[in-house]
């Protein structure tokens, strides 16, 4: 066996992309010294091969000639190569067992290449760094070249390959002493090995294994873990809340309140009290189901992926997504489209303010955005809609929203394993990626995470993922399967416990493919090793999902059966190592009882006379800076890295206008052009409606963390409130709306914390049931704290995203936000009033009030109308008012449609109490909208919100000018086209 290493280098003269940007990053980092980064791909070549065919596969797989270089040559040394002063070279590969696509399929393309003997593979980077570097700067940049948690790196040396030693293969089962222990021993138990449980949970364990007489062993302790985690089992949204609200500053605090369950109390009613007959399933299944019409359905799961991608960032986003995508084919349905959400840190921290054993936010922020673009992007489905925020508070614990949308024939989906039936897995390998991923992401993160919590990580496959998605499509419309599920969360014992939750199953881990041998059967039990699908099915239809399997090159293997016995049993060829109750592996856990408080802050709104003076004074200036506000800005650098218009059913798109130049409110899809059958795509004429009709789908996000410092419950809302607005904005029927809802928070065991989230479930309650929006899915994160050094505790801001898909009767009837004509009219929708509280326009000035936006006067009512008026064709532009209030959405529209807006303050509807001109344009009320109407069309559109608060408020101009005219009639904000869109883009001066 000989090895080779293989180094690709950018020909001289040409731009290294990739270097370029990676000085740019060690720029902003306040690196100095760099003045060139060279990057160059390497690979390392073990088999039965000659010099000239590893020339030969470098050549034909590995290297574009027009503008790269190959270096080939035998691994014979990895010697020292420090080189002259000024420069310096750091090698990366990943770690060894570390999921390594890229050279998984370098071993397929030589053997499609015909280029025998290549038995291992695998990849790393050089970077080559030139300049004076001070004292430190290198280590800060290898900072930015590898993750310790996943990557070795070697410094001036070349690196050895990282393959992995053979290893025999290891049946360990080890017992744990656990009925005699005390109550310190129990945690101690718990503790030690990460299993996330407290005192009554082991104590409830330690009751089971006294009544089977014998101890437990590591298989069964880790998967009970699994199964009762918060993040499996939802043990806060289901526990017993003794609830309380104090005043701020003291006095008589509210009666305490029983609530049985947040998510039966709150989120379930609400759906309940919708009574939507289109809703097909809700809350019971690994994504919401909803009618798209009487032949079709759409899925829709929005999941996150926090912990894991603060310590690894690209392989935690890049997993995230695939996750929420097994979850859409873990009921049967073709995904169609993706959506993220990202929450960082300040990309401009300095270095010294970092926490201890934290990336920083800028790292985090570049390979979560890569690992979001990866995936979908190579899994061809479109990232069609997300958004981008900023604040300090997720400096150590970043969030990650990934969403997918999938469509499926109605009654299509199978969801009964029945005894008898195969377990089956499809997909890729097990190796030991991802261990304990479910019990690491239900506790705090500390500064020592990264260092014990490594193997929690996954890395993604996505052509595997693809291959699995289209076996998995014609398995169900063959209908060879009872039952399917994905492994996510605690691998094959979460996807088999679960379908076997009523049937029991027996199960041989020898049996279940390895990537590499030496796994102790907890650890293939427990993997969360990526792209893997578990089916139940009928032995009758094995052989031909065997084939089918084969076909397309996925591997699938029969594991074991579902028995009907009740018991999960687990086996290493004839040896038992495992066995458990299902029903007590389900039910036994005791229901969690905890005691939440509701403080509000002391807060009150700043002297008016304050925000007339100096900066703050100056609208336009505000308004400039507004727009160039991270939060705010144009996210264009992020989002033409994912691919939008694959698979062809993007009618409303990221960016809007003639120039594309402006945000779009929502995505919106025509889905006639997805097709819901594996492997066939419908003509425009589908069976799924007329050929006249082009009914659709919006998707669409709310989000607002900055409202939950002062108010959860008006959080809740507000964010309930913009998800509705954006999509009824671009055409969708707010009747025919429906909601997902996602908590990230952080230690529920803390009153105050659980105080918040109690507040914020029930404002989600009361904003959906005011909307008749039903809830059909739903994910809560929690535990998103941070426990520095100095053993302080830091939660993230409590954040609710709420994700919204509605039905649009027509596409042809889709509106976007971009202006289209000079002498158009503009009119104001829904009333504005003083509600600044923790607005964008306070959070520039370094203010935070206390008026924060309240429930709307007219909302379902005014939704209703305007959805009127644009399935009458008679709106020609629409965009919601949210963050920067109306000031900021009038400058959007303006710039997007390159053509001006004259807005009148004095004849927006408005409250008695928003007579400032700063409030009336920069105050985030909601339920608001800017709506653009020709004027032969004013007098029908104007019927349509009959006796509702809607006024022509301003017109639209050919000049280029915008401006707001405030509240004595003079203009009090100005500015050209250019200047609005260079601050958009974040180019303030």
């Amino acid at each position: 066996m000989k090895c080779f290493r293989v180094q690709i280098t950018t020909r001289t003269g040409l731009r290294d992309a990739r270097g370029e940007n990676l000085q740019r990053q060690a720029e902003a980092l306040g690196i100095a010294g760099v003045e060139r980064i060279a990057v160059s791909d390497l690979y390392f070549l073990e088999g039965a091969l000659d010099s000239a065919a590893a020339v030969r596969l470098a050549e034909r797989l590995l290297c574009d000639p027009v503008v790269e270089e190959t270096m080939v040559a035998p691994l014979d040394d990895t010697g020292s190569e420090a080189g002259a002063t000024g420069h310096q070279a750091v090698e990366v590969v990943l770690h060894p067992g570390v999921t390594d696509s890229v050279a998984e399929n370098l071993l397929e393309g030589a053997r499609v290449a015909g280029i025998a003997g290549l038995a291992r593979a695998a990849t790393g980077q050089r970077y080559e760094i030139s300049g004076q570097l001070k004292d430190g700067a290198l280590t800060r940049l290898t900072t930015l070249f590898a993750n310790p948690v996943i990557q070795s790196y070697a410094v001036n040396s070349r690196i050895a390959p990282p393959f992995t030693l053979p290893q025999p293969a290891d049946d360990t089962v080890e017992l744990i002493p656990l009925t005699g222990a005390d109550a310190a021993g129990l945690e101690a138990i718990s503790r030690e090995r990460r299993l996330a449980l407290d005192l009554a949970e082991m104590r409830a364990i330690q009751d089971y294994y006294r009544g089977e007489r014998r101890e437990p062993v590591d298989i069964e302790l880790e998967m009970l873990a699994q199964t009762w985690s918060e993040h499996c089992v939802h043990k806060t949204f289901r526990a017993l809340i003794d609830y309380e609200e104090r005043p701020a500053g003291g006095g008589q605090a509210t009666a305490v309140r029983r609530i049985d369950s947040l998510l039966k109390t709150y989120i379930r009613a609400a759906t309940e009290r919708a009574g939507k007959p289109w809703v097909r399933s809700a809350f019971v299944d690994n994504a919401g189901i909803i009618a798209f019409d009487e032949h079709t359905d759409l899925a829709f799961k929005v999941e996150t992926h926090n912990h894991p991608s603060a310590l690894e960032p690209f392989g935690g986003a890049n997993t995230g997504v695939g996750g929420v995508v097994r979850d859409v084919i873990g009921v049967s349905a073709r995904p169609i489209a993706n959506t993220d959400v990202l929450c960082f840190g300040p990309a401009d921290l300095p270095f010294e303010e970092l926490p201890a054993g934290v990336l920083h936010p800028r790292h985090i922020a570049d390979g979560v955005t890569a690992g979001v673009e990866d995936y979908g992007n190579k899994m061809g489905i479109p990232t069609v809609n997300g958004a981008i925020l900023y604040d300090p508070g997720y400096t150590a614990n970043p969030l990650v929203f990934c969403g997918c949308l999938g469509i499926l024939p109605h009654g299509s989906h199978r969801s009964a394993a029945q005894a008898g039936d195969l377990v089956v897995v499809i997909g890729g390998r097990t190796g030991r990626d991802g261990l304990r991923g479910a019990t690491f992401s239900s506790m705090e993160m500390t500064h020592e995470t990264g260092q014990i919590a490594g193997s929690a990580v996954q890395i993604g496959h996505p052509i595997h993922e693809k291959q699995a998605l289209e076996a998995v499509l014609l398995a169900r419309d063959e209908g060879l399967y009872t039952a399917i599920t994905d492994c996510g969360a605690g691998g094959l014992s979460s996807a088999v416990g679960e379908m076997a939750a009523e049937l029991g199953a027996e199960v041989d881990l020898a049996r279940v493919p390895l990537k590499y041998s030496g796994l102790q059967p907890w650890e293939i039990w427990l993997s969360e090793a990526q792209e893997r699908m578990v089916l139940a099915v009928p032995p009758l239809h094995w052989p031909r999902l065997q084939t089918i399997c084969a076909g397309l090159d996925v591997e699938a293997t029969a594991l074991g059966t579902f028995t009907g016995d009740g018991q999960i049993s687990l086996r290493c060829g004839e040896r038992v190592v495992g066995r458990l109750d299902a029903h007590f592996l389900h039910h036994g856990i005791p229901r969690r009882h905890l005691q939440a408080v509701w403080t509000p802050p002391a807060t009150r709104e700043p002297d008016p006379a304050a925000l007339s003076a100096g900066a703050r004074g100056d609208l336009t200036s505000t308004l400039l800076a507004l727009l160039a506000t991270p939060d705010i800005r144009s996210k264009e650098d992020v989002v033409r890295r994912y691919d939008h218009e694959v698979q062809g059913a993007s009618v409303g798109k990221p960016f809007t206008g003639a120039a594309s130049a402006g945000p779009a409110d929502a995505a919106v899809l025509d889905l006639r052009f997805a097709s819901a059958q594996s492997g066939r795509r419908q003509p425009a004429t589908s069976d799924l409606q007329p050929a006249t009709v082009s009914r659709g789908v919006a998707v669409s996000a709310g989000i607002n963390p900055a409202y939950g410092a002062l108010d959860p419950y008006a959080m809740a809302w507000a964010t309930v409130d913009e998800a509705l607005r954006n999509c009824v904005a671009a055409g969708a029927d707010p009747d025919q709306v429906a909601l997902l809802d996602n908590f990230c928070w952080g230690n529920p065991n803390l009153p105050d914390r659980l105080g918040g989230l109690v507040r914020c479930a029930e404002g989600c309650h009361d904003a959906a049931v005011a909307y008749g929006a039903p809830f059909i899915s739903g994910k809560d994160s929690l535990n998103n704290e941070y426990t520095g050094a100095d053993g302080r505790k830091h939660a993230i801001p409590g954040t609710l995203l709420i994700s919204a898909i509605g039905i649009m009767p027509d596409t042809a009837r889709a509106v976007t936000s971009d202006l289209k004509a000079a002498g158009n009219r503009v009119y104001v929708l829904g009333l504005t009033g003083d509600e600044l509280g923790a607005s964008a326009y306070y959070r520039l000035h370094d203010l935070v009030g206390a008026n924060v936006p309240q429930p709307p006067a007219h909302g379902l009512t005014l939704l209703r109308g305007l959805h009127r008026a644009i399935a009458a064709g008679l709106v020609q532009a629409c965009h919601d008012c949210s963050e920067g209030g109306l000031a900021v959405a009038a400058a959007e529209m303006s710039l997007a449609g390159e053509l001006g807006l004259a807005l009148d303050l004095r004849r927006i509807p408005q409250t008695p109490a928003a007579g400032r001109d700063a409030t009336l344009a920069f105050s985030e009320s909601l339920g608001r909208f800017l709506v653009e109407v020709r004027p032969q069309d004013a007098a029908e559109f104007e019927a349509c919100l009959a006796g509702l608060p809607c006024t022509h408020a301003g017109d639209v101009r050919q000049d280029g000018g915008f401006m707001l005219l405030g509240l004595d009639g003079r203009p009090v904000v100005e500015a050209a086209l250019p200047a609005l869109a260079q601050a958009w883009r974040g180019h303030l001066t």
